[in-house]
This record gives C-alpha cells, structure tokens and sequence, in this order.
C-alpha cells in the first residue's frame, strides 16, 4: 500500500460510515448457562484464579451437559435494554450461532439472533469538543462468551506463536453485545464512537450490572468502518471492515481514525477494500489483516434446541424499570445546574471521567468547585501517572475532608497535595497524615512573629511596597513561607502585609 493519506484529505472525498458492537461482561456471581463462578463477577478475579478452574461440563461443551439460564443475568440485561431506550421483548429466545475455533468448545455459541432482549433504542452523546449526535441502536441481545487464547510467543500474539493454550474460565460468562445502527457523523466519527462507548460504561456502572473495566476486557468494542464516496446514493453501503476487540477508549478513537485513512488510501489508488477483520496495533498504530467476514447466514443460526422460550411479563419489566437508578444523562444535567457550571467546567469533569467522584465528594461536603478541583487536577494527573483509575486513589469522603480543612484555614494548597499523598501513598487516613507529618498550618502567633522578623530584616522591599511598588511584597510573602516551612495561607500573609505598609 502506497503512503497512507492524511485524515482531513481522506474526509475530502469519502464520508465514514461506522457500525459500534459493544460486549459488556455482566457481573454475575455465575455464569450464564451454569452453577460457574463468574471471572468477571464478584466471586472470582481474573489475577487470582488459576486457569480452568472455574468451569463445569456445561462451560466445556461435555456430552450429555445441559444449560439452565441465569435469571440475574436476565434482569440485567433488561435493565441495560431500558437504559438504551430499547423496548423490551415479550419472549427470551436463544439460538445457536454456529463456527469453529479453539476457544468455543461445544463448536457452537448460545446467542440470540432475529429475536433480540432488547431492540430499537437511541442514545444521545457528546464528544469532548461539545457536539451532539444521536446514536441508533439496533439491538440488545444475551449471549455467552467464549474462552481466552494464549499464545506463546515473543509478543503474546499468534503471528509466530509455537503453540497456543486455552483457559475456559471465561467460556460461559454471560454478555450484553449492543449494536448500532450505521452511524453517519462524518469527521467526528471516530469521537462520537469513543463517547457511546464511554457512556455506555457509565450508564452500567449506574446499574451496578458489570465492572466495566476496558484493560480486563468487561467492556469490548468492535468497529464497522466503510468509506462511501461523496455523493453517492445514501442507501449504498460499500465493503467494510470489523476491528476486533478495542479495549480501551483512546484505541477505539485512534482504531477507527486509522482505518478510514487506509481505507481512503486503498480506494484513491484503485484497490478494493476486503470485508474482513482486523486486529488494533496500539504499540504501531496500525490495524492489522484477521480473516474474512463472513456474514450471519454463514454461523447457521436456529433456535437453540435446548432451552425453551422464556415469557418475560410486562410487570417485571416495569418492576426493573422502576429500581432503576437515575439515568446518566439525566444524572449529567441535573448536577450541572446545581453546581452552576458552566460548558467548558462541566465537560473538564467528563472528559476526566470523575463525574461520580465529584458528586460524591460534593454531597460529603465539598464546594463543587473545590471538588473539581482535586477530582479533575491532582487525582487524575496521579492516576494517569500510575495507569489506573482516579476512583481507585482516594474517597470522595477523604477529598471533601480535605477540602473542608482549606476552607477552615487549617490546611493551605501546598500541604493539602502532601496530605492527599500521604493518604493515597500510605493508606493513610487524612487526619493521620497530618499528624504523621506535622502538616498542619502554623498558629497565627507563630506567624506574627516570624512577619515581624522579615519585614525588620528587608526594609528595602518594604520601602518599595510603600512607595506603591506592591508587586515586591511576593519577596515578603515568599521569605515568611520559606521560614514557615509553607504552612500558612499565602494569600492571607500578602494581604496583611500590604494592610499592614499601605494602610487606608
């Protein structure tokens, strides 16, 4: 392939098209089918468990094994079907999606096909420069997942591999795959699919139905993209291709903005664009060839032999519909009036993916600008240090503990940070801290004295100050600080040595 085309001139002549399937790991404490643990529940852990131990002769496809359906898994994935805005099904019907690979045992995956749980639903999502799209959902439908390869090779990858290894702790963990309907959003394409993923998660966090942890693989995006020509009939889709398995939320950007570049790339030089799937190189940047695509008729659906049709009564759904707790999007309105942010503040704490935190922090005592401050600044400037989450460091009860000891003037900025590692660094809590360090501010006595002392011992910047030269009181402010130790309110200090030399 010829040197890959920019993305703004790849947009010049072709318009994106992309379709987002979207698996959710539910949390389940067993599995879909069977009496299993759930790896991706609250029983079991994916860095504790050894492989093939949490499996059953229904995970492993034995003969003469029959599934039983999970009917926590069931309500769950009503409950993500109504936050999608979807209508509900009367009936669960599964069906088998027939194909053949190492990790599915019974050669054969319980799925859903032409009657989905959930269907016909639209979310509303904003990227991060403000734009609004709305996203069409096609369906949301159960099924079970399959087990996880191992390759043993330098890179972990099955490209030179000399042998594989298969653990079915994973095989029968029930999933949610959402579907999208084609999504036109032109250059913001790959930002609208990094926003609906993004929602999606926090709408499943509200719903306490799965961990959604992307790096564990609890959350999976698959990225249609195709390229029509400007132009071109609206009912005319082109070849497109399936990126597997996008794990994060900048791979799926980045996936995405890759492949409507080489795709461009191919079509202005005359090449076809293979429908089949890819595979994210984030170390590269690049996707790279899996295999064709084949087509739904290709897997064989029928209804799955094995489990009858499941009546889903109308009063359970509402009755699901009514525990549910308050929608994301209704939950990001609401907040934003009440802390009378403003566009650009609001989207700071989306963008930092904090908004829970600061609420929380807000409701255990906090300003909202005060907990912004700590959830969107230090916190996640530490979390992107150390890879992990900003919620992982500290509680929201801590930051609004320290928060209140600034605005009682017992902690300034400066020590506040020390404490707030301290308490992230030792599992400390924010009053042993400030004790184990002495990080309290000095008493206004203490104070006192040591401003006299500087004032006595600079009377040349004092003179300036009197003459009317008051940017040189930062000399003052700064030599009390540096005695100090930086305990005490900076902003205070200047304001009463200037009270103090240019009396009113």
């Amino acid at each position: 392939m010829s040197e890959i085309v920019t993305y703004e001139d790849a947009l010049k002549d072709f318009e994106p098209i992309i379709g987002l399937e979207v698996h959710v790991e539910l949390s389940t404490q067993t599995k879909l089918f069977s009496s299993a643990p759930n790896i991706a529940g609250p029983l079991a852990s994916c860095a504790s468990q050894g492989p093939n131990t949490l499996v059953t002769p229904v995970c492993l496809g034995l003969p003469g094994s029959l599934p039983t359906v999970n009917e926590r898994a069931v309500d769950y994935g009503i409950a993500l079907g109504l936050a999608l805005g979807c209508s509900i099904a009367d009936e669960l019907i599964f069906a088998r999606k027939n194909y053949f690979y190492p990790d599915l045992p019974k050669n054969y995956q319980i799925s859903q096909f032409d009657s989905p749980l959930a269907y016909d639903g639209k979310l509303e999502v904003e990227t991060e420069s403000g734009d609004v799209f709305f996203v069409e959902i096609e369906r949301a439908h159960l099924e079970e997942d399959a087990g996880k390869l191992a390759h043993k090779s330098s890179t972990g990858r099955i490209q030179g591999a000399q042998y594989s290894l298969i653990d079915y702790n994973r095989s029968g963990v029930p999933l949610v795959e959402i579907v999208s309907r084609p999504v036109f959003a032109d250059r913001c394409a790959p930002q609208v699919a990094r926003a609906f993923v993004e929602l999606i998660r926090e709408i499943v966090l509200s719903l306490g139905v799965s961990n959604a942890r992307l790096e564990r693989g609890n959350i999976r995006c698959d990225a249609n993209v195709s390229l029509r020509p400007r132009g071109l009939g609206a009912g005319i889709l082109p070849n497109r291709t399936e990126t597997k398995n996008l794990n994060s939320l900048r791979s799926i950007e980045r996936a995405i903005r890759y492949e409507i570049q080489r795709q461009a790339t191919l079509i202005s030089s005359g090449e076809l664009v293979r429908q089949e799937t890819r595979h994210w190189r984030e170390d590269r940047g690049i996707t790279l060839s899996g295999r064709v695509k084949a087509d739904s008729h290709e897997y064989r659906y029928f209804p799955e032999p094995d489990l009858l049709p499941i009546p889903i009564p109308s009063d359970k759904v509402e009755a699901i519909r009514l525990s549910m707790p308050e929608h994301p999007l209704a939950l990001r309105r609401r907040l934003k009036a009440e802390w009378k942010f403003s566009d650009l503040q609001f989207r700071d704490v989306l963008n930092s993916s904090v908004l829970k935190q600061v609420d929380e922090t807000v409701r255990a005592g906090a300003t909202p600008d005060g907990a912004k401050k700590w959830w969107t600044g230090e916190i996640t400037r530490i979390a992107s240090q150390r890879r992990c989450n900003a919620s992982d460091l500290i509680s929201p009860e801590a930051v609004a503990e320290i928060e209140l000891l600034i605005s009682k003037g017992i902690l300034n900025d400066s020590l506040a940070r020390k404490v707030l590692a301290a308490v992230i660094d030792e599992s400390l809590s924010v009053q042993q801290a400030i004790e184990k360090y002495d990080l309290s501010l000095t008493e206004s006595a203490s104070v006192e004295r040591v401003l006299e002392k500087v004032l006595s011992e600079n009377q040349e910047v004092v003179q300036k100050v009197i003459s009317g030269k008051t940017q040189a009181v930062g000399v003052l402010v700064g030599s009390c600080m540096k005695t100090l130790g930086g305990k005490a309110d900076a902003s205070k200090l200047r304001q009463t040595i200037l009270n103090r030399l240019l009396p009113r």
